[in-house]
């Protein structure tokens, strides 16, 4: 019999992409010749918005600014541990102004416990917390010294990840958290290097492994409560694997975004 899981009420913050469109390429999955049909992104982003509040969710809606195309990937704009707010500093200067724009809607939303970073991190891109530790990538994006400015304000050990192939250029592509209260996880070791392999076998020695072809329709860019996996409904061959372990799949479309590099996870930030 798999585990019985069992969803959790969340707090979510989204941004809807009103002004989505790939003019630039910081990532391998960016092309500005392919076009892009914001109507089409927006009514994917709202099922996906939709999908959260039907499940019980709670989700917050930060107000897209013109000329900044990907603020659509909200968990790049922080961290959030325990009321804490790690903001996020941009590697890319097309998205620098992004950071002040999430910092402000915490602000302005009562958050007190605030951090401006002085090391580059890109948010959830980067950090991914489990019940005992926030694993943090590196290798493309953010700065290894960001890694002890998280565990000193956010107060949770950090477990360093390199990432080495540019597809997967922020850990959310490569890596999900399934179970937050229990250290269950899943991802894909070609996205690490064997050092980062052996340390995630040693921490979760019963994570789901993720195909080459689940990894690539950005499958572990996935959102779970516990129960319910929001993920690409492209990545097919996650579908049995997780209904095994309990959980309860629900394959997503988010084609249009993931023409910027992103899909479920990178357009959904949680406010733990």
């Amino acid at each position: 019999m798999p585990p019985l899981r069992r969803a959790t009420p969340r707090r979510y913050l989204m941004c809807p992409p009103a002004h989505f469109e790939v003019t630039y390429s910081i990532n391998p999955w960016m092309d500005p010749a392919k076009p892009v049909d914001v109507p089409l992104a927006v009514a994917q982003w709202e099922d996906l918005r939709d999908r959260y509040r039907s499940l019980g969710h709670t989700v917050e809606e930060l107000t897209p600014l013109p000329g900044l195309p990907d603020m659509v990937f909200a968990a790049n704009g922080a961290t959030v541990v325990d009321g804490r707010v790690l903001g996020a500093r941009f590697a890319h200067r097309e998205r620098a102004a992004e950071a002040a724009a999430h910092l402000e809607w915490f602000r302005a939303h009562g958050h007190r416990r605030v951090h401006e970073p002085v090391h580059i991190n890109e948010g959830e891109g980067d950090f991914a917390v489990t019940a005992s530790y926030l694993l943090a990538g590196r290798g493309f994006r953010a700065s290894p010294l960001s890694h002890g400015e998280a565990q000193e304000f956010l107060g949770r050990p950090v477990i360093g990840l390199d990432l080495i192939d540019p597809r997967y250029y922020h850990l959310d592509t490569a890596l999900a958290v399934l179970d937050d209260a229990a250290d269950v996880i899943m991802y894909y070791p070609p996205a690490f290097s064997p050092g980062s392999r052996e340390v995630l076998r040693r921490l979760f020695p019963d994570a789901l492994v993720a195909a080459d072809e689940d990894a690539a329709a950005l499958g572990l860019n996935a959102v779970s409560d516990g129960l319910h996996v929001l993920l690409p409904q492209a990545a097919t061959g996650l579908f049995g694997p997780l209904r095994e372990r309990g959980f309860a799949p629900i394959g997503m479309d988010l084609s249009e975004l993931l023409k910027g590099g992103g899909s479920v996870k990178c357009c959904t930030q949680e406010l733990r």
